[in-house]
């Protein structure tokens, strides 16, 4: 069987303000510091991107492997695509995923 590639947008890193003070250690920053918006990566054969957070693969790669493997999400108004997130509960980031056939 073949796998169609997956391409990883970084759409949006969102800032949790009241949250992050309450929570976060000394200076923690208050966007992810891991990632650029408008950065994209490129998943080959389900495999984590090079260059990518680990953390946040750990979070998207379930809705990597399904579009890569030909699925799709019906509550996603476009096909070939899933919109995901990293659930750093501080700095979390929303990634496009975007199947490349």
């Amino acid at each position: 069987m073949e796998f169609s590639d997956v391409k990883i947008t970084v759409l949006k890193k969102l800032k949790t303000g009241d949250i992050l003070k309450e929570y976060g250690v000394g200076e923690v920053e208050a966007e992810c510091p891991y990632v650029k918006q408008g950065h994209e990566y490129i998943s080959k054969e389900m495999n984590i991107p090079e260059g990518f957070c680990s953390w946040a693969w750990a979070d998207i790669q379930r809705d990597v492997v399904h579009l890569a493997m030909g699925g799709d999400f019906p509550w996603i108004s476009k096909k070939d695509v899933m919109v995901s997130c990293c659930t750093d509960g501080l700095r979390p980031v929303v990634f496009k995923l975007e199947r490349i056939k």
